[in-house]
């Protein structure tokens, strides 16, 4: 499915730059760069949310003597 993306100019020179001395495509460094960082924009939003909700005392956090305890790992 094609995707629109605005770049400010100064990214796009860049990515102009990089794309005519490589002899790459834009797209193909518009699709690196998003499929690199992807996990991570994943990543850091979802603990974001995670992270609201435990302090709006919503999720419940564990130590590690519980998460022991529960798995049979205590001494």
């Amino acid at each position: 499915m094609p995707t629109s993306v605005r770049l400010p100019e100064e990214a796009e020179r860049r990515l102009d730059a990089l794309a005519s001395s490589t002899g790459r495509s834009k797209a193909f460094y518009i699709r690196e760069a998003i499929l690199e960082h992807l996990d991570d924009l994943e990543d850091i939003y979802l603990a974001e949310q995670v992270l609201q909700r435990i302090r709006k005392g919503e999720e419940r956090t564990y130590t590690l003597d519980e998460v022991e305890r529960e798995l049979g790992l205590a001494d």
